[in-house]
């Protein structure tokens, strides 16, 4: 796989994905795991969101 694009970053941002990245790993398969962990995090987070929805709003079976 060729490198088709540039991404700048600081250079902190560059030592931080360094340290991130495991040997052999390239930055290409860490930032897609990186991507990949976000998703997941905010697809919890609106799945939480729901169910924390569904206990404001539903009666137990028990109050009916």
């Amino acid at each position: 796989m060729s490198a088709d694009k540039r991404l700048p970053v600081t250079e902190e941002t560059r030592k931080e994905l360094h340290e991130l990245k495991e040997p052999g790993q390239t930055y290409d398969e860490l930032l897609q795991e990186l991507a990949q962990q976000r998703r997941r995090q905010d697809l919890e987070q609106r799945f939480q969101e729901l169910e924390d929805a569904d206990n404001d709003e539903l009666t137990p079976l028990s109050d009916v």
